[in-house]
């Protein structure tokens, strides 16, 4: 049991991206758009979508799915002091530093001399040629992460990039990863970018993904799990990876402490409330301010559950009648829309902390969670409180 407790740390993990293939789960319809922009010359890719939703972990794992043993994975981070060409010299530098691990018998010495060497700043010109030297050794994959914090004074320019880069079918793939915001914003600079640039959007899990990640991990561990556990743990995580992961080594390790090799709804229960302690003491502060109120008999907390469980379209947004059904499993009284629509509107005020984002015009607002990763601990909290019925779980279960 004791190695099992070690090993559950390297199955399930909430606080790295994954890099192992054999640990990656769901996700197939994304990863065939990826693989394909990495197999075709002149494609490049932008995987976009929600904090929190496995982007990272998706590029991470791209190559092991890619039969071309020459590809090198260039791996950098956009900081929000780059601008486009310290975040390029940051690439060339990471080959210079990397080069041994991929060239086979070629020393470092040997390379060929960095076009920004002599260059006052990077240029796209300067990329591609860069990129065609390369091309005689290895074949690039470039992922810049955190493409969102760069300054948007520089997004005409990587546009420019791209189609250069495309135009010219150089042999390798720039991939970048950043928010949902940053690809409209990329392909407004430069609109015939869109041809070369391959858009790979990442919603959240659906619940059989969820159960797939549980259900991969406790493989590893030889372990199994109750139906309604995971069930559960699949509303839990409300689509996001890291809640998953969280969840599965929190209630692996309680099982294994107990003995058993069988995952519980007593085991879930125990995970739930480690996760609710250790979560970012950012996100308790914010749900508290949000519901905080001197009156016993506020409906702050039950509506911002409810907004928490309500169904959200493809963008991730709900809008008020979306609230009503949760509003009336959780407290069991039905309530209509002007009972509980200031409360959403003070959500979405500084007084409230602008818990929610609010959206649209009167009427017609939609809304949804400033921070994704706040959504997940209010139903945890929800279910530790018994405020979510069973019927509820049974309901959203695949």
């Amino acid at each position: 049991m004791q190695q099992k407790l070690m090993d559950a740390g390297r199955f399930f993990t909430p606080s790295a991206p994954i890099d192992e293939r054999s640990l990656f789960a769901g996700r197939i319809e994304q990863l065939v758009q990826a693989v394909d922009a990495v197999n075709q010359k002149g494609q490049h890719a932008m995987i976009f979508g929600d904090r929190g939703v496995g982007k990272t972990s998706l590029a991470n794992v791209l190559s092991s799915f890619v039969p071309n043993s020459n590809i090198l994975p260039i791996r950098v981070n956009c900081d929000t002091g780059d601008s486009f060409d310290s975040l390029w010299r940051k690439v060339f530098s990471e080959v210079q530093t990397n080069d041994h691990t991929v060239v086979g018998g070629f020393l470092e010495n040997t390379l060929p001399k960095r076009e920004d060497a002599d260059e006052e700043f990077v240029t796209p010109e300067i990329i591609r040629r860069q990129m065609l030297r390369w091309g005689t050794r290895f074949t690039p994959r470039i992922v810049v992460d955190e493409f969102d914090r760069l300054d948007d004074r520089y997004r005409p320019i990587f546009a420019d990039t791209i189609k250069t880069l495309s135009d010219h079918a150089v042999n390798g793939t720039v991939v970048l990863i950043g928010v949902a915001d940053s690809v409209d914003q990329l392909i407004a600079q430069h609109e015939s970018v869109q041809r070369a640039l391959v858009q790979v959007k990442m919603p959240r899990m659906s619940p059989s993904e969820v159960k797939e990640i549980i259900k991969k991990g406790l493989d590893g561990l030889e372990m199994a799990i109750e139906p309604l556990a995971l069930e559960r743990i699949a509303v839990l995580a409300q689509g996001l990876p890291h809640y998953a992961h969280l969840l599965g080594l929190h209630a692996s390790r309680t099982a294994l402490l107990s003995n058993s090799l069988i995952v519980t709804v007593e085991s879930l229960e125990d995970a739930v409330r480690r996760a609710i302690e250790g979560a970012q003491q950012s996100i308790r502060s914010a749900v508290h301010k949000a519901t905080v109120s001197p009156r016993k008999d506020n409906l702050f907390a039950d509506v911002l559950l409810s907004c928490a469980l309500a169904k959200n379209d493809d963008m991730g947004t709900f809008a008020a009648q979306d609230v009503r059904g949760p509003m009336q499993k959780i407290t069991g009284r039905p309530y209509d829309i002007p009972s509980f629509a200031q409360h959403l509107n003070e959500f979405s005020e500084p007084k409230r902390g602008n818990i929610l984002k609010k959206a649209g015009a009167s009427r017609r607002f939609r809304y949804s969670f400033s921070n994704p990763l706040m959504q997940p601990y209010v139903v945890m909290k929800g279910f530790a409180e018994n405020k979510i019925p069973t019927s509820f779980f049974d309901q959203h279960g695949e």
